[in-house]
């Protein structure tokens, strides 16, 4: 037992330093390659990131495993890639509204997802808007980190706050496309890859956590176990949907044709073929052999 507890202490945090690349290339290479973004929620790059940033300003003050800190740094590096192709490829705007008009519209609205956000937060139609946040969340952290550090008692108590806050959003990740494939009844766009990932992640995250001779705080525990059981559901989500599409009856009913004798349906047919009157007063005759009254 004392050999695997060494093993999983050199593998799991190369994993983990390397989980932002391998859960999320894919993803991204699959949206950029089709030329669309549909069926991928935008709430993972937002709560990724807010996380991640949350996690590298919790790190002054807890100093937790440096493998999960150099984590954080390159999940910001990804998501920030994954959010540009997500955003340049999303349904174009449309000026008579609908779904169209909506960034994500078929995700993250909805019945499951409630009321419209305030603000129309993290639903805006233009890029500019989902940068700008971002950039203000990281001022917003600095300018806090550089006042309140040289209060020791007064950072400790901050620093511990923002570090279960970003623990506590990352835990929350795959609600979004859990109410996305529940709504839809599909997960097409969630890339399996992703998904396994996740689930051997947790997997090693469970024991390195638990079996670890470095530090790694409660937090990192609680909130650990919580997304893992949320990436098990989705799992249970992926077997009952599978990838494919909820396919749609595009068609006309058979029974809004008019039927013809020996119960055949037929469409409707163009005027001049009908066996209406012409504007020249002459009939026409039926394709389906005699002439219509």
């Amino acid at each position: 037992m004392r050999w695997l507890t060494s093993f999983a202490g050199y593998l799991a945090p190369i994993f983990l330093i390397l989980s932002p690349v391998l859960s999320y290339s894919d993803q991204a290479l699959s949206m950029h390659k089709k030329k669309s973004s549909a069926g991928f929620s935008l709430d993972i790059p937002l709560i990724m990131l807010v996380a991640s940033l949350l996690k590298i300003f919790y790190w002054p003050g807890s100093r937790f495993d440096t493998a999960l800190l150099i984590q954080a740094l390159l999940m910001i590096v990804m998501q920030v890639i994954l959010l540009k192709i997500a955003l340049d490829h999303r349904l174009p705007p449309s000026s008579k509204g609908g779904e169209a008009a909506t960034p994500f519209a078929n995700v993250n609205d909805g019945p499951v997802f409630g009321s419209q956000r305030p603000y129309h937060f993290w639903q805006w139609r233009s890029p500019k808007p989902y940068w700008q946040f971002l950039l203000y969340l990281f001022i917003g952290l600095t300018v806090c980190e550089l006042l309140l550090a040289p209060v020791r008692p007064l950072y400790q108590t901050y620093s511990t706050i923002i570090g279960y806050v970003g623990l506590s959003v990352e835990a929350t990740l795959p609600l979004p496309q859990v109410f996305a494939n529940a709504r839809s009844q599909s997960c097409k766009g969630f890339r399996f890859s992703v998904l396994a990932s996740w689930l051997i992640g947790d997997a090693m995250k469970m024991f390195w956590f638990f079996t670890s001779t470095t530090e790694i705080t409660w937090a990192f525990k609680l909130c650990g176990i919580f997304q893992a059981c949320c990436d098990s559901f989705l799992g249970v989500q992926y077997l009952m949907y599978g990838d494919g599409e909820k396919g749609e009856v595009k068609e006309h009913p058979m029974s809004q044709y008019p039927q013809y004798p020996n119960g055949v349906y037929k469409p409707p047919l163009p005027e001049h073929v009908s066996g209406r009157s012409s504007p020249a007063g002459r009939r026409t005759s039926s394709p389906y052999g005699k002439e219509l009254r």
